[in-house]
């Protein structure tokens, strides 16, 4: 793999943290982007040079609704190499590209790194964007297994996880993970414009937490939904049945069976956040969690930090917020049942205050 040189098209976010990536491994990276201001930018952060010549992969990293016509032009360019293409959406780019260039669709394997930022652009670009992400590879009955090898070895190289299932497999499985959790979060944070500056005043972790995803680009969301949108559109259904049926039960407290069907809804959303791998993906864990109060200052959470490492505490995960209108911090620490008490202790005794 280090000998292969490798192109990438489209020095946005994932084209160019995937430059900055493979180059740090010493690879021969050569980049394309029809924006010359972003394909300079790229360059002078380290991604790679301006592609010349011939290469042996080409990754397209372009907005959905040109993934197919660019990689069908690239299969033409580069009639020795593997194309592949990072698109959040797989099977309608799979067909298009069947349809356009059925001559050399064998050399086209599809791909999804499960990674990515609110921020767009080269400027918000990470070389450890893939770390620990799943890498998922969309291989059709007739793709050469020594083409869905090179793309597992592409992401190991890159400390990503590669999995393998079907385009069709991949889109149902992003449109439950993150299409519909996207619309979810654009309808929580539209709802905000009703609100005055007293009410968004006493927002807390659990809004930011809610509509973090609700910045993400609306004319990326735009492409994708639209790919995908026979796969969104159930699931959103039964979500419409889900809100339509609190709002009856919470119009109509008093009727026999409301409060029941409100409390089922509140469990089946705690059976369901267990069924989301925890840490390294394994069984999740029902951390212990404990909120530390830390001055607003300089070195406040490097202290925290460090007295918890000399305590012999492990933290599984870890949040920072800020507390409105006050100079302090909350540190909302997760950690194992069985140290928590150990931990409590440990801090109240050397002055940390805790809530």
């Amino acid at each position: 793999m280090s000998q292969e040189r490798i192109k990438i098209v489209g020095a946005g976010l994932i084209g160019t943290s995937l430059g900055l990536a493979l180059t740090k491994h010493g690879i021969d990276v050569g980049l394309e982007n029809r924006s010359k201001a972003n394909l300079r930018l790229a360059i002078e952060y380290g991604a790679g040079k301006e592609a010349q010549g011939d290469y042996d992969l080409v990754i397209v990293c372009v907005s959905p609704e040109m993934t197919a016509e660019v990689v069908a032009g690239q299969l033409a360019k580069h009639p020795q190499a593997l194309v592949t293409d990072v698109a959040s959406v797989k099977a309608e780019i799979a067909r298009e590209v069947a349809r356009i260039a059925p001559e050399h669709a064998l050399r086209y394997l599809g791909s999804h790194p499960m990674a990515g930022r609110e921020k767009g652009g080269p400027g918000a670009a990470r070389a450890d964007l893939f770390f620990a992400r799943p890498w998922v590879i969309t291989p059709s009955a007739d793709t050469p297994p020594a083409s869905v090898e090179r793309l597992k070895n592409l992401a190991m190289q890159l400390s990503a996880l590669p999995i393998v299932m079907s385009a069709e497999e991949h889109d149902r499985a992003v449109a439950l993970v993150s299409h519909l959790p996207q619309l979810v979060s654009s309808a929580l944070a539209a709802r905000l414009q009703s609100g005055n500056e007293q009410q968004l005043g006493l927002a807390g972790q659990g809004l930011r937490d809610a509509s973090r995803i609700a910045s993400s680009d609306p004319d990326l969301w735009l492409q994708i939904l639209s790919q995908n949108a026979n796969l969104v559109s159930p699931l959103l259904a039964e979500f419409k049945n889900d809100i339509e049926e609190l709002l009856q039960s919470l119009e109509n407290l008093d009727s026999p069976g409301s409060l029941a069907k409100l409390h089922n809804l509140l469990e089946r959303g705690n059976s369901g956040v267990a069924r989301i791998p925890g840490k390294h993906g394994g069984k999740f864990v029902d951390y212990q969690l404990l909120t530390v109060v830390i001055d607003d200052s300089p070195g406040s959470l490097a202290s925290l930090l460090t007295f918890i490492g000399e305590v012999g505490v492990n933290i599984e995960d870890l949040k920072l917020e800020h507390s409105p209108g006050a100079q302090i911090g909350l540190v909302e620490i997760q950690v194992l049942p069985e140290a928590a008490e150990r931990l409590s202790e440990q801090l109240t005794q050397n002055g940390w205050r805790l809530v």
